[in-house]
């Protein structure tokens, strides 16, 4: 499994309008092929501070996403309202996966 983490800033007077083209973009980004899980998470402590947590079930499956006609609109659209660049950090997921079910 591939997963990505993206921390996002973003400007104050910007977070409203982040945060409904992110939730288009993951609406849509969990229908693409090879998507495991796409969550938008917000900080309760900084409004402007998000975390994207996406998972794929291949690299492959990521990088086209990528090429997404909604993921280019969500980039274009958000690039100039983020305080700082965002960070991208990849991780290789292990539980769950489609084989294994948990029980806590």
């Amino acid at each position: 499994m591939h997963v990505n983490i993206v921390y996002v800033h973003v400007k104050p007077e910007r977070v409203d309008q982040f945060l409904d083209a992110t939730m288009e973009n993951a609406h849509e980004s969990v229908k693409e092929p090879g998507n495991l899980r796409f969550d938008v998470l917000q900080m309760r402590d900084d409004h402007a501070r998000f975390m994207l947590y996406e998972a794929y079930e291949s690299t492959e499956d990521a990088v086209a996403h990528k090429g997404t006609p909604h993921y280019m609109r969500w980039r274009d659209a958000v690039a100039d309202w983020m305080a700082e660049p965002r960070q991208g950090v990849l991780y290789n997921g292990h539980i769950p996966d489609e084989q294994e079910e948990l029980d806590f």
